[in-house]
């Protein structure tokens, strides 16, 4: 066989191999880096960070699915229009593509699908970024948009969401979907909205703008008693995580800064991107560093530092392995607390 042709078949099955994990001789990644004392308790001191997949174009949006005694982890891979699965012993593999873009022409970098999340009956839904909807993957069936439009103007490109206890949706909507982002000519909005998605049992649903005075608002997440929302800002001139009181009726108050890690900005990688809150309602909040852990006051406690662009993380297992998504990585990390409602 010429040399050309055995190169280029190794090179095909290069990102297959980078996949394989039939071992649990994980490799490790970055550094855990302690700030306060308190963080002894949430992250122990031999505890790694595992890599159990690699070679992804830019991973996000990570979801826990239960599946009998065991489960698996669903994320996305934006660019490539793709959610794929990772499997204990088995591994990572394609689960569904396309993910976010239906579309017959090319439409930029990120066209894939980013948050993920299970509805209260376990549906997997998402925040599509080329069908600039918020849809979910109903079982034994295809998908059903569930907002994809504020009073008639298309959405930019849902981010992540969150769900209440009551079954509201709560979701981001930057524009780094769109091909030409900020300034692209397809955005039908004039501000990067935080949402409310009332999903009504009749097949009426019920969107609601929150707020639009977040510039690029990201990850979200409510505290554990619900009486506080959590969106991250992913604008590098004002890189935060605003905390919102919520009202009885299910809107937001007047919101404070919890966090503001501008001037880590350019000196980590990354942004404040996704987060997720523990039991006790400390933070995991990935930004310039990692992921970063704050208490509820926003004292931050420590980080989990990927030397990576880190994008986000969920709870899975029995609640304290916390997964990461970490540029071209997939990762986990065991911990000694738990996440908020398991």
């Amino acid at each position: 066989m010429p040399r050309c042709y055995l190169l280029a078949i190794l090179a095909l099955l290069v990102p297959t191999l980078t996949h394989a994990q039939n071992t649990t001789n994980f490799p490790h990644l970055g550094e855990i880096v302690r700030l306060d004392p308190k963080f002894d308790a949430l992250i122990g001191k031999d505890a790694v960070m595992e890599v159990l997949g690699s070679g992804f174009e830019w991973s996000e949006g990570p979801v826990w699915v239960k599946d009998g005694d065991s489960g698996f982890v669903l994320f996305s891979d934006i660019p490539r229009n793709s959610v794929m699965k990772w499997e204990y012993g088995k591994g990572i593999s394609l689960f569904l593509k396309p993910s976010g873009y239906t579309g017959a022409v090319d439409y930029g970098l990120e066209p894939g699908c980013n948050g993920l999340m299970l509805d209260p009956m376990g549906q997997l839904v998402s925040c599509e970024h080329g069908d600039r909807r918020v849809s979910v993957l109903t079982k034994n069936g295809g998908k059903r948009t569930l907002v994809d439009n504020y009073e008639g103007k298309r959405l930019n490109s849902p981010n992540d969401g969150c769900f209440k206890s009551n079954g509201d949706l709560y979701f981001t909507d930057p524009p780094y979907g769109l091909p030409g982002n900020f300034d692209d000519p397809r955005r039908e909005l004039g501000y990067c909205g935080v949402y409310r998605l009332q999903i009504g049992k009749d097949g009426v649903n019920k969107v609601t703008l929150l707020t639009e005075e977040m510039t690029r608002p990201n990850g979200i997440a409510f505290s554990p008693d619900e009486k506080f929302l959590y969106v991250a800002q992913s604008d590098p001139k004002a890189a935060v995580w605003m905390k919102f009181p919520v009202k009885d009726d299910g809107t937001i108050g007047k919101g404070e800064v919890l966090f503001d890690t501008t001037e880590y900005v350019g000196k980590h990688k990354g942004l404040p991107d996704g987060l997720k809150v523990d039991k006790d309602g400390n933070l995991w909040a990935t930004g310039p560093g990692g992921v970063w852990v704050f208490d509820p006051t926003g004292k931050p406690l420590g980080r989990l530092d990927t030397k990576e662009a880190t994008a986000n993380c969920v709870w899975g297992d029995d609640g304290s392995t916390l997964y990461i998504t970490a540029d071209m990585y997939l990762c986990r990390i065991q911990t000694k607390t738990k996440g908020a409602g398991w």
